[in-house]
C-alpha cells in the first residue's frame, strides 16, 4: 500500500509575518511545499492532502489544484475550531486553532492508509522522504508501530530568533520521549531554551522532531481519546495548543505504541521569520546547480 503525505497548512505565520505556505523560493517560482510534494512523489506517495484554514484555502487551491493535476492525487481540508469530535463541548470564546495534532485530526475522514506527516514551511531533503516512504509502505493499518525523522538540534537552528523544537530521548533507535520547547536560540557559543523565564543550556547534538511522523489510520483513534482529556483539562484556557508530541508522548508512557527514529543525511531549513527567505533561496538555488532538483520542478 502507497503512503500518503499530509501537509499542515494552516498557519498564517505570525512571526513570518505573512502567508509564507505559498511564497517562492525557487528559481521558476516553487514555494518549499512543491519540493515537498515532488520529494513525496519521487520516493513514492501517492496522495497528499493540504490542511488549510479559511483565509487562504481559495488562493492556495488555485495555485496546487492545476500545479498538481496528473502528477498525485490531492485533497484540500480545513482545520476549524469547530472540527472536533461528538460530544465535545469547548469555550466559545476561543480564537486561536487548537494545534498540530488536532490539524492532523481533522484529515481522519480522508486517510485510510499509513501517513506521514509535515509542516508546510519546512524543507526536509529527498532522503528524508525516501526513508519513511519505505518505512510506511511496510506498515499495516493498525499497527501503532510508528516513525519519526530525527535531525540535530544544531542544524535547525534560526539565526533570526528563536525556534520551537521537540526535544526527543532516544531507547535503542525507539523514541522514549519528547518534550516540546518553544523558545531556543544561540547565544554565542551555546544552544539555550527558555522556560517559565529562565535560561538552560541544551546540547547541538541533541535528537529533535521536525513534526516528520509516520504514522497508520491507528493514530487517528489514539488521537481523539487525547483530545477529549485535552478539552478538559484546558477549558478556560483559550491558548493552550494540543501538539503531535504530547500526543506521542502519552501513547510511549502507555506503551500503546512505539516510534523509531530513523534518520536522515538531507539538510533541514525553514523559514521561521522572513529573514530566514533569503537563506532558503540560496541554499535551494545550490540544490539545483547540484543536479538534486531541475531548475523548473512542474
Amino acid at each position: 500500500m502507497k503512503p500518503t503525505l499530509l501537509i499542515l497548512a494552516a498557519g498564517i505565520g505570525s512571526r513570518y509575518g505573512g502567508v509564507k505556505q505559498m511564497d517562492q523560493i525557487g528559481p521558476s517560482g516553487e514555494s518549499i511545499i512543491d519540493y515537498s510534494v515532488y520529494d513525496a512523489i519521487r520516493a513514492g506517495f501517492e496522495k497528499v492532502v493540504f490542511v488549510l484554514n479559511p483565509k487562504i484555502i481559495d488562493d492556495f487551491k488555485d495555485v496546487y489544484e492545476k500545479r498538481l493535476e496528473g502528477k498525485i492525487e490531492a485533497e484540500y481540508i480545513l482545520q476549524e475550531l469547530s472540527n472536533i469530535p461528538d460530544g465535545v463541548d469547548y469555550n466559545k470564546d476561543r480564537v486561536k486553532p487548537w494545534g498540530t495534532a488536532h490539524a492532523v485530526m481533522v484529515a481522519k475522514n480522508y486517510i485510510n492508509e499509513p501517513f506521514a506527516v509535515i509542516n508546510a514551511d519546512d524543507f526536509y531533503g529527498k532522503e528524508a522522504y525516501k526513508v519513511m516512504s519505505d518505512y510506511l509502505s511496510q506498515l499495516n493499518n493498525k499497527s501503532t508501530d510508528y516513525s519519526m525523522v530525527g535531525y540535530r538540534l544544531k542544524n535547525t537552528l534560526s539565526e533570526n530568533g528563536s525556534v520551537s523544537r521537540g526535544i526527543c530521548s532516544l531507547e535503542s533507535g525507539a523514541l522514549s520521549d519528547v518534550v516540546e520547547r518553544t523558545k531556543i536560540y544561540q547565544e554565542n557559543s551555546k544552544i539555550i531554551f527558555e522556560e517559565d523565564g529562565n535560561k538552560n543550556e541544551i546540547s547541538g547534538e541533541s535528537i529533535v522532531s521536525m513534526n516528520f511522523w509516520g504514522f497508520s489510520p491507528k493514530f487517528f483513534v489514539q488521537m481523539e481519546e487525547d483530545f477529549r482529556k485535552f478539552i478538559i483539562h484546558n477549558a478556560n484556557n483559550l491558548k493552550a495548543e494540543f501538539y503531535i508530541p504530547f500526543v506521542v508522548n502519552n501513547l510511549i508512557v502507555s506503551k500503546e505504541a512505539k516510534v523509531k527514529v530513523l534518520t536522515s543525511e538531507s539538510s533541514w531549513f525553514g523559514v521561521t521569520y522572513k529573514e530566514d527567505k533569503e537563506e532558503t533561496i540560496k541554499r535551494i538555488k545550490s540544490l539545483v546547480k547540484e543536479g538534486t532538483y531541475p531548475s523548473k520542478l512542474w
